[in-house]
């Protein structure tokens, strides 16, 4: 709770302060903001105190404060990176992060709702901003289709959520989530109802997370929005969606997962193919990291119908490793393409940047191999994590998401070989310019991928 009033109230002085024109104060205050709301999340966790003792809305357990941790890094991470782009090119800096810190806020909420009130006041506080943010380049009709594109399909799904909420309380009586969970137990419940309900919630979140079959938004989305933007859609949009999934799907409804549990690991396959097969042909960036983000979707899927073959905390963690190591990898991507700073998002802009650049090509290099899943990188170890705790339920399951990892290896080798090879007439950039924010970023994004699965071992 600490740290969601002190963001929220950031979010209101950097919107105020945005009016000054003066973006270096405003960067200044958001970071300032968003480093209070860490160490306010950490001192809550800590000494377990809480501003609303008697409040029951929200709980920031274990699973809440890990999720809740790694939003507000992606977020500080993605104001950094994206700072220099947003000053030079839009006169809406300020806008722009302090709609990011509104949305975080509901990502914080996502993370550790304990009744449907607040998950759905949550979510709607994390996705408003971001239809607005989707379309800030006025002059881009692309940055207008995508908002248009993601609102439409966010109200949508939005709709299909209340109706599923609407049919679970007409089963149990109840929005509280414990009490629902108590009302599955003692079977005080209506089971039509509630079997509805649960699997209209879990289109709904389908949308959000942007799996198979409900994916058809995302890469129009993905390539439409300002490249920061994009990276906040990947990594803290995905990440508060996956928190609230845990705790709704692995907690509240555990106990017929029977209903749901088929569903998703038929959505989990399905999206490992959609999502690498359709990578394959891709020739701009922003549509490739788009089909890939849906099969890191399947693969996190996955975790989600195994929960009960391990302890649930270890679960948990399992989960919040993967999305750790995905979203890591995706910042890196997502500075390359705001210090290319190219209208047109072609991949072949990428080719020889690790000529022009052996540093900013060596950290590229990191994040795509960390998206393969190929060792020492933390996206080796975060794919390990969940394929040897799916192997003893679904070793089928587990051997077609291998062949998925083998069909992305060869799509983000070809990345790696556009990056590393001599380009074949002039580049169209003579020289990258990287600024400092950016440059930390990149540092402190490429050794943590680098050090993470060595952690992993020793801890």
């Amino acid at each position: 709770m600490i740290a969601l009033i002190t963001l929220f109230v950031t979010g209101l002085i950097t919107l105020f302060v945005a009016f000054t024109r003066k973006p270096l104060l405003v960067g200044i205050i958001a970071t300032i903001g968003l480093i209070g709301g860490l160490f306010g999340l950490m001192y809550e966790s800590r000494y377990g105190i809480r501003l609303f003792p008697d409040y029951h809305g929200l709980n920031f357990d274990t699973t809440a404060v890990m999720f809740s941790f790694i939003c507000i890094i992606f977020t500080t991470l993605l104001v950094w990176t994206g700072f220099k782009p947003l000053t030079e090119n839009e006169n809406h800096a300020g806008d722009h992060i302090a709609l990011m810190i509104f949305s975080l806020c509901g990502a914080l909420i996502m993370t550790s709702f304990t009744d449907f009130f607040m998950f759905f006041l949550g979510l709607e506080i994390l996705s408003i901003p971001v239809y607005v943010l989707a379309g800030m380049k006025k002059s881009d009709a692309l940055s207008s289709e995508a908002s248009l594109k993601y609102f439409l399909t966010g109200s949508f799904a939005t709709g299909i959520l209340l109706f599923g909420i609407a049919w679970i309380y007409g089963s149990t009586g109840s929005f509280d989530l414990l009490e629902i969970k108590n009302a599955i137990l003692n079977s005080t419940h209506n089971s039509s109802l509630l079997y509805v309900g649960v699997l209209l919630v879990l289109a709904s979140f389908l949308f959000k997370i942007g799996a198979v079959p409900y994916h058809f938004w995302s890469p129009d989305v993905y390539a439409g929005s300002p490249a920061t933007i994009m990276g906040f859609m990947a990594s803290v949009v995905k990440i508060a969606a996956f928190a609230a999934i845990l705790r709704l799907f692995t907690d509240t409804f555990d106990s017929i997962s029977g209903v749901w549990g088929p569903l998703v690991l038929g959505v989990s396959v399905l999206s490992m193919f959609v999502g690498n097969l359709s990578a394959i042909k891709q020739t701009r960036v922003r549509r490739l990291l788009a089909y890939s983000s849906i099969a890191h979707v399947g693969y996190a899927l996955l975790a989600v119908v195994t929960f009960d073959s391990v302890e649930t905390t270890t679960y948990h963690y399992n989960v919040y490793y993967y999305l750790l190591a995905y979203g890591l990898a995706t910042i890196i991507l997502i500075t390359a393409e705001n210090i290319i700073n190219d209208e047109s998002d072609d991949i072949e802009n990428w080719v020889g940047i690790a000529r022009k650049n052996p540093i900013l090509g060596l950290f590229i290099i990191m994040a795509i191999l960390s998206l393969a899943g190929v060792p020492p990188m933390m996206g080796f170890f975060g794919k390990y994590l969940i394929f040897s705790q799916a192997i003893y339920d679904y070793p089928y399951i587990v051997a077609i998401a291998l062949l998925n990892s083998g069909i992305g290896i060869y799509y983000y080798l070809k990345l790696i070989v556009k990056v590393l090879r001599k380009p074949y007439e002039a580049p169209k950039f003579d020289k990258l310019i990287i600024c400092s924010l950016q440059w930390i970023v990149l540092i402190i994004s490429g050794v943590l991928l680098l050090i993470g699965g060595f952690l992993l071992l020793l801890f």
